[in-house]
């Protein structure tokens, strides 16, 4: 179900909210909103003492969040912002929860540093901002002195690292004696602080800090509940060990996952109201596929963004959101830590197939990297795979084992521009000098033996496109003191990689196919060399160059036959 926001009203240009995930904003400002508030419902069902919601970033977490906030928190009035809503027409539950609770929300999002110094510094202007938000507490007439000092140190960001530890413990305390009510509490993005701090070296650090945040989870007897989103389960030490009646609400177990993400019918409806069914197709093949536990979901900060643009510009293709809300760093050092097992599974991975692999939740940032089952489980888990539908995997799977594959193009375009920059930099690496003194001297056979050792250590990718071994060859020559052109930058009419050595006034020329079929390498080598003298190629270098090596090249997977004219 669908609403919209007060004053907004029905038009084909929607005020898409792209970055918006402040709830009260978005229902006061006119801006389009898929109605998520079942999910208030959802949650009192629960009746659980802490719930941990994990998803990928960009899933709508932190939206959730702030309407339960909106929702609960006594000191607002928000019975217009849920007026239309779905929530609003369960009249008993909201008599008896909307704006009756004190409620903290608090979000570690932007809690990063280059050192442990630095991440510290933030996480304590983080607290200060919400202490200054309940600043009303210090006049209260339960306060004691000990609370006072404290609350103060934490409110000027100067608090010691024990205050800080039991910063929110203290919060929902107070909050509790001045309203004499239990306390919500809802804790977004928790574990960014502690993903940051595996990144840059500091993690036991950071994870003693957050571990001493979240005792406020465990026998608090100032709590209602809680709610806590993150990307990961942070196993180890548990953080939540000791909590009673903890509910985890994951991508692989979960009754919430409508929630999170857009499903088909929401899709359907935005596309209406904004005129642009034609674009469903592809706007599914680019941002759908993720398989969250019964339900399938778009990333909806991706459709949200390309539906934006192509209000601007309706002739606007599909592009990668996602990549940009992140460096994509997980895949890369996936790849640098691939054996000859992982090479291929990713092959198989992007090429469209499926892989099955034990995936764990309970993991931890400092262990990711310790085998490969923990490699696979995050790559699932942070949204770069998901669980393959029945359709898709017809196998059968071992108990604790699941079918992995890349959702949806958007993310097979962020593997394949990770793996060809991988590519890039490591051929600057391999020894390439007998490849370049092969080219130099004419040796055709010396090039065939080269390149196939190389082809052998690369990672391919589109089913083995011709495009896939035009970069394969460019890449060879780039970086190595050789000017290199491609052709998918002349057009035709030029031969498919030209290499150019100035200073020795020599070019070698190469033409390019490839076959589906192994027998097939030489008669296409063949067609090759006789393209080069068709169109004559050669010709527009014979007054600047003492030295024109031309070469027909074919491929098949990862197998090259190389002749010369």
């Amino acid at each position: 179900m669908c609403g919209y926001a007060k004053g907004a009203a029905e038009m084909k240009k929607l005020n898409i909210p792209v970055g918006i995930s402040d709830f009260e904003k978005i229902r006061n400002g006119g801006f389009y909103y898929i109605d998520k508030s079942g999910l208030i419902a959802e949650i009192l069902d629960e009746k659980a003492e802490v719930t941990l919601i994990t998803r990928p970033r960009r899933f709508g977490k932190t939206l959730g969040m702030r309407m339960l906030e909106s929702f609960f928190d006594i000191r607002k009035d928000s019975k217009e912002l849920f007026d239309g809503l779905e929530i609003a027409e369960h009249q008993v539950l909201c008599d008896e929860w909307m704006n009756q609770y004190p409620t903290v929300f608090v979000s570690f999002r932007q809690v990063d540093g280059l050192d442990f110094t630095g991440a510290y510094d933030m996480l304590t202007m983080v607290i200060a901002d919400l202490y200054n938000k309940h600043l009303y507490l210090l006049d209260s007439k339960s306060v004691t002195e000990f609370q006072k000092t404290a609350f103060e140190h934490l409110a000027h960001g100067n608090g010691s690292i024990k205050e800080v530890k039991n910063s929110l413990m203290l919060l929902t305390t107070m909050m509790q004696s001045y309203y004499a009510k239990p306390v919500i509490l809802l804790i977004d993005e928790y574990d960014v602080p502690v993903a940051k701090a595996n990144n840059n070296g500091y993690y036991n650090e950071m994870l003693d800090v957050m571990k001493g945040l979240m005792q406020a989870l465990k026998d608090n007897q100032a709590l209602q509940f809680a709610v806590v989103t993150g990307c990961l389960k942070i196993a180890k030490e548990s953080i939540f060990t000791g909590t009673n009646n903890f509910v985890s609400d994951t991508i692989t177990n979960s009754r919430l996952n409508e929630y999170f993400g857009f499903v088909q019918s929401e899709v359907d409806l935005l596309l209406k109201d904004a005129d642009l069914t034609t674009q469903a197709e592809s706007i599914k093949k680019w941002y759908d596929g993720y398989h969250f536990g019964a339900f399938d979901v778009y990333c909806p900060w991706d459709v949200m963004n390309y539906l934006l643009e192509l209000q601007r510009n309706p002739k606007a293709k599909p592009i990668s959101y996602w990549k940009n809300t992140s460096d994509n760093a997980i895949i890369r050092s996936f790849i640098d830590y691939a054996g000859s097992t992982i090479t291929n599974k990713l092959e198989t991975l992007m090429a469209g197939g499926c892989i099955v692999q034990r995936v764990d939740e309970n993991l931890t940032y400092d262990y990711l990297h310790s085998s490969e089952d923990n490699l696979w489980s995050t790559l699932y888990l942070t949204g770069y795979l998901t669980k393959a539908r029945e359709e898709d995997y017809k196998g059968e799977l071992p108990d604790g084992m699941v079918a992995l594959m890349i959702p949806n193009a958007e993310i097979k375009e962020i593997f394949e521009t990770t793996v060809i920059k991988w590519f890039d930099d490591s051929t600057k690496k391999w020894n390439r000098n007998a490849l370049f003194d092969a080219v130099w001297n004419g040796d055709s056979e010396g090039i065939t033996k080269e390149m196939n050792a190389l082809l052998r250590r690369t990672i391919s990718y589109h089913d083995y496109r011709e495009d896939f071994y035009h970069a394969f060859l460019a890449g060879i020559f780039t970086g190595a003191g050789y000017m290199v052109d491609s052709n998918k930058e002349h057009g035709e009419g030029r031969s498919d990689v030209v290499v150019y050595d100035s200073i020795n006034a020599r070019v070698a020329i190469f033409e390019a196919k490839y076959t589906k079929v192994l027998e097939n390498l030489e008669s296409e080598c063949d067609i090759a060399l006789q393209q080069i003298d068709d169109r004559m190629y050669a010709k527009e270098y014979e007054d600047d160059y003492d030295q024109i090596l031309c070469y027909g090249i074919s491929f098949f997977k990862k197998r090259c036959m190389v002749k010369k004219k």
